[in-house]
């Protein structure tokens, strides 16, 4: 018999209506959460036995204009995008690219080994390592066949 949690049991919930607001509402509003300001940036998320990594496309920033955070098993992505359009020596004749703050969150339902993250930015591409602890790992179970 399993003693019950009521923290893990809000804690479940508080993630699962993130996620339906990250993955329902988040279109709408954009990824920064405000009608006024849609910048956002794609996200690839994959695992390996090892690992779960995150990769995002930030291009036309410096590294230290990005701030990236592990707290309570969510990843959040966060960063300031300078808006060129200011520049006095220049007339805009069209402007498609976004500018301003920018913020993505994530839940990562593993246990993550924290001190052992990673974050590499290069060419426009950051990349967040987030090392299993090793019971989130998969143990493979060999099966024995018995012939009768």
């Amino acid at each position: 018999m399993v003693r019950w949690n009521p923290m893990k049991d809000l804690s479940n919930l508080r993630h699962s209506i993130n996620r339906i607001f990250d993955e329902n509402l988040s279109p709408m509003i954009g990824r920064t959460g405000t009608m006024d300001n849609p910048w956002t940036f794609p996200v690839d998320i994959h695992e390996n036995e090892d690992n779960i990594i995150v990769r995002a496309e930030i291009p036309g920033l410096e590294k230290d204009e990005i701030k990236v955070h592990f707290v309570n098993n969510q990843l959040s992505i966060q960063g300031e995008r300078a808006n060129e359009q200011k520049k006095e020596d220049a007339r805009f004749l069209k402007i498609e690219r976004s500018y301003g703050s920018f913020y993505r969150s994530f839940n990562i339902d593993f246990p993550i080994k924290e001190d052992a993250i990673t974050a590499n930015y290069k060419n426009g591409m950051l990349e967040i390592t987030l090392p299993k602890k090793e019971g989130a790992k998969p143990k493979r179970i060999p099966v024995d066949v018995s012939v009768h």
